[in-house]
């Protein structure tokens, strides 16, 4: 079977940051289609533990920046915390180009307006895991 779109496609593991359910049901139904294995967090303290409770397990941290308990930057620098490499790509419908630019500048992988457009997340995406193997 072909992939009408020939979307890029994976075989890693995604870890998925929002608090939105609507969201969720929609990135791991786009991202499993893709071949990923999907984990979700419903608050950046979840992704936290959830990533630390996971070493070298997670390739990819799909990041929303505005949520409760815990928002984007902050869960960004503890995941930064745990691991030097991770690789995050950031998310978001409503956030300062300047709150952006400082997590590019501090090392994320990429910015992914919302709403999401699956030929974009996917290639942004496996862009951001391609890099890694070089």
């Amino acid at each position: 079977m072909t992939n009408k779109l020939a979307l890029p496609t994976g075989t890693e593991t995604i870890l998925i940051v929002d608090d939105q359910e609507t969201v969720w049901d929609f990135l791991i139904e786009a991202l499993q289609k893709l071949g990923y294995s999907v984990l979700l967090a419903e608050n950046g303290l979840d992704a936290v533990e959830i990533y630390q409770n996971n070493p070298g397990q997670i390739d990819l941290v799909l990041l929303d920046m505005i949520m409760p308990q815990q928002g984007g930057h902050t869960t960004f620098y503890k995941l930064k915390e745990l691991d030097p490499n991770v690789k995050v790509l950031l998310s978001s419908g409503f956030v300062s180009h300047d709150e952006v630019d400082d997590l590019l500048a501090n090392g994320a992988a990429g910015f992914l307006p919302k709403p999401h457009r699956i030929a974009a997340m996917a290639a942004e995406i496996r862009r951001i895991l391609d890099e890694k193997k070089q």
